[in-house]
């Protein structure tokens, strides 16, 4: 079942549109992470949900009803901020119980929530804790408690952690999953981190110039790219033009052999690095860099002619910078980009 709803949602500062006819669903236990670049237009979408931002266009619907005129506090909806927005003034457990009595509670009825809460973001006992004593990861799980709080229909988080070092991301990352998952809440997240949303979402929307450019399962986008725009930002960088004919592309790399069924025609070819496999004879390459990336070595290579190659490669027998290294191609990492070049 469908809780949130955006219809043709435009929202316009004076000519520029920053969303542009957003038309996007979000069902029930779903969570769906909006990527994109600075000024896609991404934070703004959160906004319109929530009620912060009016539209210039378009209908939001929670449940099925219209929020036109309702006020953030009565959407039913919680928010968490990057930079968390805590109470410096009251302790761990009086920011928590804040969210409480945006639900209404009984005042006597605090501590055994606020407790049960703490307990679910994996803070036990910290109820009187200062917040000024706290680690960032500390005051994001405080942050995440006053959200939940309320027991929001719709759960909004905002670059959620973004200002966390990358360990604590991805270890914060798995437990928030598993929570919405155990919760059955209904997430709408805003995050510029593309291993952050693979991670975390059921369903991931890259947005650009205000428009959504892809949405689909993070294994789809990640497989099938709907475009070069939405190929380069999620880092691929080995795309070029190409021509194809009988189950072949001529690029600047030669020949690279395509998927089974690519028409015949003009294209934009991506190879992921991991199609671009070392071997005795094949395209002559200079190794200009090797970075250790822990399971395996990423090589940028200068090839004799065309753009420079992003290649992968095991740690065993890694070749160094400078040698000179033959590549092919791999059909199962090419994929045919629709659309217009980036």
């Amino acid at each position: 079942m469908t809780l949130l709803q955006l219809e043709g949602v435009s929202v316009r500062f004076g000519e520029r549109a920053v969303v542009d006819a957003v038309d996007l669903k979000v069902a029930e236990h779903e969570t769906v992470c909006v990527l994109g670049p600075s000024g896609s237009g991404k934070s703004t979408l959160l906004r319109v949900v929530a009620g912060l931002q009016q539209v210039s266009a378009g209908r939001v619907l929670l449940g099925g009803a219209d929020q036109a005129g309702v006020p953030v506090h009565r959407r039913g909806v919680g928010l968490m901020f990057q930079d968390h927005q805590l109470f410096p003034h009251r302790d761990v457990g009086g920011n928590v119980a804040f969210g409480l009595r945006m639900r209404g509670l009984a005042r006597v009825s605090y501590g055994a929530h606020v407790a049960e809460l703490l307990e679910l973001v994996g803070l036990p006992g910290a109820q009187g804790r200062a917040v000024a004593s706290l680690s960032g990861g500390e005051q994001q799980r405080v942050a995440l408690a006053r959200a939940l709080a309320p027991s929001p229909r719709l759960l909004m988080l905002d670059e959620p952690l973004g200002q966390l070092d990358r360990g604590l991301r991805e270890r914060l990352v798995v437990e928030l999953r598993g929570l919405f998952s155990r919760l059955g809440t209904t997430v709408l997240a805003v995050t510029h981190d593309q291993g952050e949303a693979f991670a975390l979402a059921d369903r991931v929307v890259v947005m650009r110039d205000g428009r959504i450019a892809q949405a689909g399962t993070p294994l789809e986008v990640w497989q099938r790219p709907a475009s070069e725009f939405v190929a380069r930002f999620l880092g691929f960088e080995n795309v070029v033009p190409a021509t194809v004919s009988g189950g072949a592309a001529a690029t600047a790399w030669g020949k690279v052999p395509v998927p089974a069924g690519t028409p015949d025609g003009a294209h934009r070819l991506l190879v992921r690095p991991a199609g671009v496999v070392l071997c005795a004879a094949g395209l002559p390459c200079e190794v200009v860099s090797r970075t250790f990336r822990g399971t395996h070595v990423a090589l940028l290579l200068r090839p004799e002619a065309g753009p420079v190659l992003e290649a992968e490669c095991g740690l065993a027998g890694a070749p160094s910078v400078g040698d000179r290294v033959a590549v092919t191609f791999s059909p199962a990492e090419v994929v045919v980009l629709p659309g217009e070049p980036a």
